[in-house]
C-alpha cells in the first residue's frame, strides 16, 4: 500500500481522537430546542432513503456550514437546490457557505479558524479549507455471489480529500481539491484505478455568481463534482475510494421556488500511477438540463405538506463493460448513447414521507461489429412510509420498491430494453451489501429506521429480489455476473434471485466524526445456487472524519 496514505491517515486519526466533542452551533440548537429532530438527522445521509428527513425551522438555516441563497430549496437538507445534501457538512464540500464566520462571535468550533481565513482587512477575500478522511474495513464470505473466486476476503481502504475554497469578493471564487487513496487487505479482489491514487487533482474549477432577473445564478467551469440528479440514477462513486469527477461547464439559476440547471461534461480519466494525472475520457460524457419546483405549501388539516418536483433530461454516453451487449457466443463491445427523461417528486408531512421517481431511456448501441441497435428501457423508484412521534425513537416504517428493466440481450437483433445507470448511482441506498446493481432487477423491501439516542440511528431492511427478464443476467455494481449467466443458465436460474436482510448503525460521535457499520446476508434461491452462485455474508465498517 502507498506509504502516503498511512502517513496522512495516521495524522488524521491522531487528530480525530484528540478532538473533544465540540459545541457547534448545530448541536447546541438541536439540543436546546426540545421540538427539534435528533442530532443524527443533521448528517447529509439522514433519512429513510438517504436524503429525506424531518426538520424544524431553526434547523433549516444553520450558523455553520449552512446552504447558500437557495430560497425555498434550503428546506430540509437542501438537496433539491442541486448541490447535494447539506448537514453539518455537505456531500459536496464546495457547496457549503461559511461566510457567517466573518463575524468572530459566530466561532464555536475548534476548526472554525480554518473555515474562514480573511486575506484582506475588509474580509471580502477569504479562504475556506475542508478535509475528509475515510477508513473502511470490509469482511465478505463469498464476494460477488462467489464469482470473485475468493473466500473470506478482508479488505481495507483509505481515502483522503483536502480542499481549498478561495473567495475573491462576493461573485468569484476558485475551488480546488486533492485526493489521496489506497487499498489493500487479505485476499482482496477487484481493485482498479478507482481505489488507489497517490495524489490526484480531484476538483479544480472557477465559479462566477450574480443576481440576474431575481435569481441566484452561477457559471462553474472546470473539473467538478456533480450531484444534481436522483441518487439512484447518478451519484458520486462512493463505494470505491476515488469519487467521480467531471470536466466541463455548468450553469444554474435559482429563484425562490424554481431552479434550472444545465451542464455538459466529460468524465475524468483515471491514472493511479501519475501524480495529479487524469485527463479527459471522451468515451464517457454527461449532459442535460434539470428543473426543480418547490410546490406551494399545502395543508392536511392544520399540518403543512412540503414537496418538491424535479423534471430532467440527461444524456449518457459510455463504453466499457457496462456498454457491452451479450449474445449466445459472447459479447459485442461498443459504446452506448442513452437519453434519460425522468421525474422525481418527494416531500413529507410530519407523519408521512414519500419519494417517487421514474426514468425512460432511449438511444442507441454502437457496436464494433453488426448493425446499430435501438434502446428502450425504464426504471421506477418509490419510498413510502410513516414517521412516528419524535419522543419515541423518531421511527420511520415504510416500503422501498425499485424496478429496473432488463433485456433479451442474448439475441443479435431488436431493441435493447435493459436499464443501465453507468455513472455510479448510490449503491448503499439500494443494497448495502454492494452485491446487486440497478439493472434487470425488481426489489421490494420493508424499511425501518429508529433513533434510540440523539446521536445514533439504526436502519433495517430486507429486499426481496427478482430478475425483470429471464433473458438477462444478474448485475453487480459495474457489470453483469458473466461467470454465472450464459446460454441455458439464463432460464435455468429462474426469475427470483433471493433476499438480502441487512442493517446499518450510524453513530455521530461528534460533529466531525461519524462511525457507520453495515452488515447483511444474501440468501439465494436453490435455482440460483444451481448455476454456481453462492450465499454470502457482508460487513463494512466506515469511520469518516470531516472538517
Amino acid at each position: 500500500m502507498c506509504r502516503n496514505s498511512f502517513v496522512i491517515s495516521s495524522w488524521v486519526l491522531s487528530l480525530i481522537f484528540g478532538v473533544v466533542p465540540v459545541q457547534a452551533g448545530t448541536s447546541e440548537d438541536l439540543e436546546r430546542n426540545t421540538d427539534s429532530s435528533p442530532v443524527i438527522d443533521s448528517t447529509p445521509r439522514s433519512g429513510a432513503g438517504g436524503l429525506l428527513r424531518r426538520v424544524t425551522a431553526p434547523q433549516v438555516k444553520r450558523p455553520p456550514g449552512h446552504q447558500g441563497q437557495w430560497g425555498r430549496f434550503n428546506w430540509g437538507n437542501g438537496e433539491f437546490a442541486g448541490f447535494g445534501p447539506i448537514g453539518n457538512y455537505g456531500a459536496a464540500r464546495w457547496a457549503e457557505d461559511w461566510s457567517v464566520l466573518r463575524d468572530p462571535h459566530n466561532h464555536h468550533d475548534i476548526f472554525d479558524p480554518l473555515k474562514f481565513v480573511a486575506l484582506n482587512d475588509a474580509k471580502t477575500i477569504w479562504l475556506s479549507f475542508s478535509g475528509d478522511s475515510r477508513i473502511r474495513n470490509w469482511a465478505e464470505s463469498r464476494p460477488q455471489l462467489g464469482t470473485a473466486n475468493v473466500r473470506d476476503s478482508r479488505r481495507f481502504s483509505v481515502m483522503n480529500l483536502l480542499g481549498a475554497d478561495l473567495h475573491l469578493g462576493n461573485h468569484f471564487r476558485v475551488f480546488t481539491q486533492l485526493l489521496n487513496a489506497d487499498a489493500g487487505g487479505w485476499r482482496p479482489y477487484a481493485y482498479n484505478n478507482t481505489w488507489r491514487h497517490a495524489v490526484a487533482l480531484q476538483q479544480l474549477f472557477i465559479e462566477m455568481n450574480w443576481k440576474l432577473a431575481s435569481a441566484q445564478t452561477g457559471l462553474i467551469v472546470g473539473r467538478q463534482q456533480f450531484l444534481d440528479a436522483p441518487l439512484w440514477v447518478l451519484y458520486n462513486r462512493d463505494t470505491p475510494d476515488v469519487p467521480l469527477s467531471w470536466n466541463g461547464v455548468r450553469a444554474y439559476a435559482i429563484w425562490d421556488s424554481i431552479k434550472v440547471d444545465a451542464f455538459n461534461f466529460v468524465e475524468t480519466e483515471l491514472y493511479n500511477t501519475h501524480n495529479f494525472g487524469g485527463g479527459f475520457d471522451e468515451t464517457n460524457r454527461l449532459y442535460g438540463v434539470n428543473m426543480a419546483y418547490a410546490l406551494p405549501t399545502m395543508y392536511w388539516g392544520k399540518v403543512k405538506l412540503r414537496s418538491f418536483f424535479n423534471l430532467f433530461w440527461m444524456g449518457f454516453r459510455f463504453g466499457g463493460k457496462m456498454a457491452r451487449v451479450g449474445h449466445v457466443t459472447g459479447y459485442t463491445s461498443g459504446t452506448q448513447t442513452r437519453h434519460n427523461i425522468g421525474f422525481r417528486w418527494a416531500g413529507n408531512l410530519p407523519s408521512f414521507e414519500y419519494d417517487l421517481g421514474g426514468v425512460y431511456q432511449f438511444g442507441s448501441f454502437h457496436g464494433e461489429s453488426g448493425p446499430e441497435r435501438d434502446i428502450s428501457a425504464y426504471a421506477l423508484h418509490t419510498i413510502l412510509g410513516w414517521r412516528g412521534p419524535k419522543k419515541a425513537w423518531n421511527p420511520f416504517i415504510g416500503i422501498q420498491a425499485e424496478l429496473y428493466s432488463g433485456a433479451k440481450q442474448w439475441r443479435h437483433g431488436g431493441a435493447l430494453t435493459g436499464f443501465i445507470a453507468p455513472f455510479s448511482p448510490q449503491s448503499g441506498s439500494f443494497d448495502s451489501t454492494r452485491t446487486f446493481g440497478r439493472s434487470n432487477v425488481m426489489s421490494i423491501s420493508p424499511l425501518i429506521t429508529v433513533t434510540p439516542l440523539p446521536h445514533v440511528s439504526i436502519r433495517l431492511k430486507s429486499p426481496f429480489l427478482w430478475r425483470y427478464s429471464r433473458s438477462d443476467a444478474v448485475y453487480g455494481l459495474s457489470a453483469p455476473y458473466e461467470k454465472l449467466f450464459s446460454g441455458h443458465a439464463l432460464h435455468a436460474a429462474g426469475r427470483r434471485i433471493g433476499t438480502a436482510p441487512q442493517g446499518r448503525v450510524t453513530w455521530q460521535i461528534n460533529p466531525h466524526l461519524t462511525w457507520m457499520v453495515d452488515g447483511g446476508y444474501v440468501f439465494l434461491t436453490e435455482r440460483m445456487k444451481g448455476i454456481g452462485a453462492k450465499d454470502e455474508s457482508f460487513m463494512l465498517s466506515t469511520i469518516t472524519f470531516r472538517f
